[in-house]
């Protein structure tokens, strides 16, 4: 079932919004290859007007599904219909052992080893890490989590100079889309020099690219959700067309779901409100209107992993898995997508699983009904020790590995754990595994030389 948005009126609302006032397209460059495509100019500089045929014929050339694959050339394929991937989520803190502090280079090789091993973590976002230098942040990232976990990598881009030479890591490996990268319009309706760049370096690689919009209603758009969309959605299809130009037949992934609302008693962007997954739904729904993957994030206010990241968080996958969210950003995040935490993404492991369970629903076929099975077991009988229980329980019945299920002599004994405990556990037991990188000794040295030269030369 999903929410049945009017996502007919959000596109026609922003087609309307990219012919008339545009969008700054912050990029000499870009600009002149929009306009020799029959894009127009708009009122002041650098603001550019999209015909609708330019949008469409744009749309008409992304893929609707694609694979973003793991370092074996498999992963996880993504479409508008299709069942959600989960990515891990980029920031700048991690919460462990009680406290918030920066987010380190040393942190990245176990916060990866933890996702690997995670299994419902399809793909792991790249950090921003304290003690490496903003322009190599992305390079080094990608160095760093491709020698720990074999998943696909969403690289957190900071420079065009560190995308060009990701590029060049991405041949090291393979030609095939084991990483990802992606880029966020800083509107209202505008689109910066950074971030066209940043799609241009990398085009031509074949390396699927997430255009987000992020309008925060009543600051960046307008205070009425379906206003924010429409202002989100016209930056994502302009992100597209650029994309699309660049390099036709891009993979592109429609990531409305970033949009925030605006807390006005706080002035706290709001990311795990209910309107985020209105949100979300509206991204899903655009996304199927346009035959293209979408994206959202399921996040919390809380700052650390307690009742109220649980509350903000569980309705969050409830939500997003049920409307077919294509990828979802999702593990780990605490504190308004600033912070995370391991054992907060092994709760957030539990959560999805709980989810997917329960949206699978209830198969019913003579088999599950079973009727012989219960004659035969009889009047008062048991079905403990029949063959059916023991051929059907493992896939009929959820087992969590974090959630409490026993007595409460059993709960005293192991000292009265709260699940953030449990969970704080398993994912230091998770993080001690060997690293998983999956490549050869002669790519792992070559892939650290472009990182290290790199960082040598800023």
């Amino acid at each position: 079932m999903t929410m049945n948005i009017d996502v007919e009126q959000i596109n026609e609302a922003a087609l309307a919004l990219l012919q008339e006032p545009g969008v700054r397209m912050e990029h000499d460059e870009i600009c002149t290859m929009l306009l020799s495509h029959g894009a127009r100019e708009g009122n002041g500089t650098n603001v550019i007007r999209f015909p609708r045929p330019l949008v469409e014929d744009a749309l008409s050339r992304c893929p609707s599904s694609f694979t973003l694959a793991d370092r074996f050339g498999g992963g996880k394929t993504v479409s508008p219909d299709g069942e959600s991937a989960i990515w891990s989520v980029p920031g700048m803190n991690i919460y462990e052992n009680g406290a918030a502090r920066p987010f380190t280079s040393a942190d990245l090789p176990r916060w990866a080893r933890l996702l690997h091993r995670l299994p419902n973590v399809d793909g792991i976002f790249s950090y921003a890490m304290d003690d490496v230098p903003p322009k190599a942040r992305d390079v080094v990232g990608l160095k760093i989590i491709s020698a720990n976990s074999t998943k696909h990598i969403r690289v957190f881009c900071f420079s065009p100079e560190g995308a060009e030479v990701m590029t060049r890591m991405k041949a090291v490996v393979g030609n095939f889309p084991w990483f990802s990268i992606g880029f966020t319009a800083h509107g209202p309706l505008r689109w910066t020099n950074l971030a066209l760049e940043i799609f241009r370096k990398t085009a031509g690689a074949g390396i699927p690219v997430t255009v987000n919009g992020e309008p925060m209603a009543g600051v960046s758009g307008p205070v009425t959700l379906a206003g924010s969309c429409a202002v989100g959605t016209a930056e994502i299809l302009a992100g597209i067309v650029v994309n699309q130009l660049l390099e036709p037949g891009r993979p592109c992934i429609f990531n409305l779901g970033l949009a925030h609302t605006f807390d006005m008693r706080t002035a706290i962007a709001v990311t795990g409100g209910p309107e985020n997954a209105l949100y979300a739904g509206a991204a899903a729904e655009l996304g199927r209107l346009y035959a293209i993957p979408s994206s959202s994030w399921v996040s919390t206010e809380s700052m650390l992993p307690d009742s109220q990241a649980a509350l903000e968080k569980m309705f969050g996958f409830a939500t997003h898995l049920r409307e077919r969210v294509s990828v979802v950003w999702s593990v780990g995040q605490l504190e308004s997508e600033m912070t995370v935490s391991p054992a907060q993404a092994v709760l957030d492991d539990e959560m999805i699983a709980f989810t997917r369970r329960y949206l699978r629903g209830m198969e019913v076929s003579d088999e599950t009904l079973a009727i012989d099975i219960v004659r035969e077991t009889g009047i008062a009988g048991s079905f403990l020790e029949h063959p059916h229980t023991m051929q059907h329980f493992r896939s009929e019945l959820f087992e969590p590995t974090v959630l409490f299920r026993r007595r409460r002599l059993d709960w005293l004994a192991q000292g009265c754990p709260a699940a953030a405990d449990t969970a704080e556990k398993k994912a230091q037991q998770l993080a001690d595994g060997d690293p998983q990188s999956g490549m050869s000794d002669e790519q792992q040295r070559e892939l650290e030389r472009l990182a290290d030269a790199f960082v040598r030369k800023l």
